[in-house]
């Protein structure tokens, strides 16, 4: 078997875009008489299901792509892999699901980033808009002259306000819970010296800070720390966890939109103002919203940054090597 998969990062976050070579999109490759259409042939069907079952599908027929492709030997528990799928409805670009070594993802800000970078590079997509299905719900991403991208997120809002939790060291925090494509337990440690810790302690705290969490918002799967930046003309820096207990080397583009959610909510930001958010290891990415239902507190997320193409690869799967469909992670 021999995958195509093109690697990239966003703000130092790898991507690994699955292009061709696989049950749910073997023809994408196919030549096109038209970049606004991927997949041509298969959008002239109205039978194509939705993101969610496809994902559904790939978990439960196909989930040795996703340990193949970016557990160990082959990828690495930082990568977050993107497999490009038709649309469901033939207007849009693509479909997109996300993984990474533990299971599935929402939504994926750099790595939607990313995938838009890998099609521009491919030739596959001119500057413009450009609509992707996920299984959270359509975004669309803006490809500028300039190679960056301006990524419209899903609706995004606060679930809680200042849920308090403590840690077995007995530490005490407070947490605000929100939505952005994913769903964050954000804590500000910017009066604690926790942000000139070594990536492992973060992660450490962290991840009890996600055990603490659940016992009241059980669907929290990322927890973002937030402080002082290290460039002042930045409004934060942040620490985001991602789930398989590894930390997002970008700013996190659905943790930067859950972000603005809040800061929305307290009204600490207004509408379409320019938030800089940057990453522990000092990417920035930038952020503003508009109001979608004010009184809801749901705001429209954008996000901008750009991506990097650093790998075009043929994977080549050995069915005699013993760890072909990647090293279980636990």
């Amino acid at each position: 078997m021999h995958v195509r998969v093109l690697d990239s990062h966003t703000g130092g976050e790898p991507t690994r875009t699955i292009v061709s070579g696989t049950p749910l999109n073997a023809d994408f490759l196919q030549p096109q008489t038209s970049n606004s259409v991927l997949f041509k042939a298969e959008a002239k069907h109205a039978s194509i299901p939705s993101v969610a079952d496809r994902l559904d599908t790939m978990r439960m027929q196909y989930d040795y792509l996703r340990t193949g492709l970016l557990n160990e030997p082959r990828g690495s528990e930082v990568m977050v892999g993107a497999i490009l799928i038709p649309p469901q409805d033939p207007k849009n670009t693509a479909g997109l699901i996300f993984f990474n070594n533990v299971g599935y993802l929402g939504m994926c800000g750099h790595g939607t980033i990313g995938v838009v970078e890998t099609l521009r590079f491919l030739g596959k997509l001119e500057p413009g808009e450009h609509t992707f299905e996920t299984c959270v719900g359509n975004v669309t991403a803006t490809l500028h002259p300039d190679r960056s991208v301006s990524l419209q997120n899903v609706p995004s809002y606060r679930i809680s306000q200042k849920v308090p939790i403590e840690l077995p060291c007995g530490t005490k925090f407070l947490c605000d819970v929100a939505y952005g494509g994913n769903t964050f337990a954000l804590v500000d440690i910017s009066s604690t010296d926790l942000m000139s810790c070594p990536a492992i302690k973060l992660i450490e705290i962290s991840t009890q800070i996600m055990e603490a969490i659940r016992h009241t918002h059980p669907e929290v799967d990322h927890v973002e720390l937030f402080g002082e930046p290290i460039n002042k003309k930045h409004h934060s820096r942040s620490f985001v966890l991602c789930p398989g207990g590894q930390y997002d080397r970008s700013p996190c583009g659905t943790g930067t939109s859950a972000k603005l959610a809040c800061l929305a909510a307290d009204g600490k930001l207004p509408p379409e103002t320019v938030w800089y958010q940057e990453s522990f290891i000092g990417s920035v990415f930038e952020g503003r919203y508009s109001w979608i239902d004010k009184n809801k507190g749901i705001v429209a997320p954008q996000i901008s940054a750009r991506a990097f193409v650093n790998a075009d690869v043929e994977l080549i799967v050995d069915p005699e090597d013993p760890f072909a469909w990647g090293i279980p992670t636990s």
